[in-house]
């Protein structure tokens, strides 16, 4: 069963930086929301509020309907998946050893077992690549190992740091298909931070746009480029489909 995250009234400041400014927001189970916008506009923030890598200074936030509080940190980042950008595998531990941390962790079986099966979800052959370490990976083969090892104990919940902005175009391509050959495999429920609103309209079903700490707009990709709530969000879609059509691509 896949579960909801929702988070409600957050605020968090670092300094005299206000990160998080009141912030609300639901991912329905099931679904993957894109969170973008400039550096600074608490994305990451908001998303690492949802494993308690940031405790929020007001609000709350819920798994399942469950305050995240109610449990320890550590149990909690058990359960609930996280791919940071440089993928964060430990370097002199094997690919497999990587992957079947968390399975190992939670009193799985067959730990080795739950990692070789992850590593087939994102196309990664465990007989070919399990005995590597990690410096013996091109950075897509790395990212696509931090992916596996985010699902390898079949986490209902994942939470993406910009996982893929460090690719070149092709490691990002192929990484963006492992992602969605696991949603379509596993299902689960996703919160995306990107800078890219064209890998944000291609993986997520729901775009959340930040600025300064606030949410300025969040639907549908198609939508938010219809109708655009501030001047900001215009301004975002038109970078970004000057930069994509530059590129090649056709409509965002």
């Amino acid at each position: 069963m896949t579960l909801d995250l929702s988070a409600d009234g957050l605020l968090h400041t670092y300094g005299d930086h206000v990160a998080l400014n009141g912030v609300s927001l639901t991912v329905p189970a099931g679904t993957v929301t894109a969170l973008v916008g400039e550096s600074g506009s608490g994305k990451t923030t908001l998303l690492r509020s949802f494993n308690r890598m940031v405790e929020p200074q007001q609000g709350t936030v819920t798994i399942g309907g469950s305050s995240i509080r109610a449990e320890a940190p550590e149990v909690l980042r058990r359960r609930v998946g996280y791919v940071p950008q440089h993928g964060g595998l430990l370097p002199h531990w094997t690919v497999r050893r990587n992957v079947a941390l968390v399975p190992r962790l939670s009193g799985m079986p067959s730990p080795d077992a739950a990692a070789d099966a992850a590593l087939g979800h994102v196309g990664l052959d465990p007989g070919r690549f399990g005995d590597r370490l990690p410096r013996e990976l091109s950075g897509g083969q790395r990212q696509r190992v931090a992916l596996a090892r985010a699902f390898a104990a079949r986490q209902q919940v994942v939470l993406l740091d910009e996982p893929f902005g460090a690719l070149d175009a092709i490691s990002r391509g192929d990484a963006h298909e492992a992602f969605e050959r696991v949603r379509r495999e596993l299902g689960f429920t996703a919160l995306l931070v990107t800078h890219d609103m064209a890998e944000a309209a291609r993986l997520a079903d729901v775009i959340v746009v930040m600025r300064a700490g606030k949410i300025e707009q969040q639907g549908r990709v198609g939508d938010l480029q219809r109708s655009p709530a501030t001047p900001y969000v215009r301004e975002l879609f038109e970078r970004a489909q000057a930069a994509f059509s530059a590129l090649g691509g056709g409509a965002l």
